[in-house]
């Protein structure tokens, strides 16, 4: 039963995030609509895992036309909603973001100019070093007191030049002490939301190899997201069908039917030997008659009783005997004058009783 119960519940439980996002996300692209987008993107996830199982149970029974409209629209709202977690997920990053992006905004304008201060302090001790060559090489032409005097009026035409630069320097200097006290606290408010974001942060380099700055890591995150909805709301259908799948592999195979051969009696259309019905005969006979009735085997009627009578028989001229020679005497079968018995009689085999 729980490979039936985890598939499903699963599949329910992703799905239900799913729709939560993806509604979230509609609504915030259609922000005039809000309710109204609600209540319809949770209509259209609930109508598409509903499409889905029923499709699933009924394929086979579907009509063509039906079945790829069916299939066609499970597609498309698979699509509708990862555009949902797409804007779901995109304005949670525009959210953290904004709160990112001007701190790395201010915190680059700061380096910009500490670096322009830079480069003028560099330039300016390149002029000065430049007027200190000058003025060595005065010095390296001559030996005498003569050139040591030029190479200071050198210095000396140099001087308020000299001053000006020093002071350009020590003014590039103070801003840059300025602007670094300005950086300080935007950096650290930077290190901790980098802290939020130092896994996309090292996965934009992961990506791009280069230097992280803000469009790489909207670029990640775009990565990221694809990848999320790719294996999001597809999984979860791909679950409620195994589901389905394995609730229909434990549903009991219907009994299979006995098929039983039908005993059947052979009848006279079948059979080419003659069949004799049974039947049954009442016959009425005198009481007095009972004991004397002979019934004949061949013909099966009764024979009459016998009586004897004497007879004389001529053995020679003047000498004869008496004997006793039985006499049939023919009666009638039925008297309907004389009270009658039955007696049933069976007729069985080949007419005989």
């Amino acid at each position: 039963m729980i490979q039936v119960l985890l598939p499903f519940l699963t599949a329910i439980g992703l799905s239900a995030i799913a729709a939560y996002y993806s509604v979230i996300g509609l609504a915030q692209i259609f922000p005039g609509s809000y309710w109204p987008i609600i209540i319809m993107g949770s209509i259209l996830e609930i109508s598409k895992l509903v499409t889905v199982s029923w499709l699933y149970n009924n394929w086979d029974v579907t009509v063509r036309i039906m079945r790829y409209y069916f299939l066609a629209a499970i597609i498309l709202l698979m699509l509708i909603t990862s555009m949902g977690i797409f804007g779901f997920l995109s304005k949670a990053h525009l959210e953290h973001s904004s709160d990112f992006s001007p701190l790395v905004n201010k915190i680059s304008i700061l380096d910009e100019r500490i670096k322009t201060e830079k480069e003028n302090i560099d330039a300016n001790r390149k002029i000065l070093k430049q007027y200190d060559e000058i003025v060595d090489q005065t010095m390296g032409r001559t030996t005498d007191e003569k050139g040591s005097d030029k190479a200071q009026a050198i210095r000396r035409t140099q001087q308020k030049e000299r001053s000006r630069i020093l002071q350009e320097i020590q003014q590039s200097q103070t801003s840059i002490a300025s602007y670094s006290e300005d950086r300080a606290p935007l950096s650290n408010e930077l290190k901790k939301t980098e802290a939020d974001v130092g896994p996309i942060k090292y996965i934009a380099a992961l990506l791009y190899n280069q230097t992280v700055d803000v469009d790489l890591i909207d670029k990640a995150v775009r990565v990221v997201i694809l990848l999320i909805i790719v294996v999001f709301d597809p999984l979860a259908i791909l679950l409620l069908i195994a589901a389905n799948m394995s609730m229909s592999m434990r549903k009991p195979e219907p009994p299979k039917p006995v098929v039983r051969p039908i005993e059947t009696k052979p009848t006279t259309e079948e059979l080419d030997i003659p069949v004799f019905v049974p039947k049954e005969e009442s016959i009425k006979v005198k009481k007095n008659n009972l004991a004397n009735i002979v019934i004949d085997d061949a013909t099966g009627e009764t024979i009459p009783p016998i009586t004897h009578e004497m007879v004389q028989v001529h053995l020679s001229p003047g000498m004869h005997e008496e004997h006793q020679v039985p006499v049939k005497t023919l009666e009638p079968k039925y008297d309907y004058e004389e009270p009658y018995s039955f007696k049933e009689k069976e007729v069985r085999d080949a007419g005989k009783f």
